[in-house]
């Protein structure tokens, strides 16, 4: 995954059509699933797509929208796997402890000795919390639960982070 442009912040993603008159399924990143329909106007994939979105619904961990311009099943459908960003200046200021997920994104990883580890890679969840997918130094991949006893620092400012790997990891010098 590519590091974002910072004004832009990814908050769901499209996963199918609901009914026949172009409503969506939407899967909403944010704490609250609420929040996304207070983001208009939503850019896709591309940037160049807008959306306007309203809420008529809600099912467990998502919402259910209608979309400017979307008015039939078919149309809908076509938007399957679409990701829907925001600017980052319609959404709340994390707390401290708090990150989007997209700042995470090619942040350098150091280990606690503070030998460089590897980049992150993406932002996972599997239903389980977030998990960081590192590429490591030496060419493989490792997933580090997010949690402040795997990664106990997060600097931002400084485009690094600190993780203790949950199980014994050879790091190459």
């Amino acid at each position: 995954m590519t590091r974002l442009p910072a004004e832009i912040v990814h908050v769901a993603d499209i996963i199918g059509a609901h009914g026949v008159r172009g409503a969506l399924k939407i899967l909403c990143l944010t704490e609250d699933p609420l929040t996304v329909v207070t983001l208009n106007p939503m850019l896709d994939n591309s940037g160049s797509r807008l959306f306007d979105i309203e809420r008529v619904g809600a099912f467990n961990g998502g919402l259910i929208v209608k979309a400017s311009g979307i008015a039939t099943r078919n149309e809908a459908e076509a938007l399957r796997g679409t990701l829907l960003f925001a600017l980052r200046n319609r959404l709340p200021a994390p707390e401290a402890d708090e990150f989007f997920a997209t700042d995470l994104v090619g942040l350098t990883a150091f280990d606690v000795a503070g030998r460089t580890f590897g980049k992150v890679r993406a932002v996972v969840d599997y239903g389980a919390g977030d998990i960081l997918d590192i590429d490591t130094a030496d060419g493989s991949n490792l997933m580090v639960p997010f949690t402040t006893r795997s990664v106990p620092v997060v600097d931002l400012d400084a485009g690094r982070l600190t993780i203790e790997p949950p199980i014994e990891v050879e790091i190459g010098e």
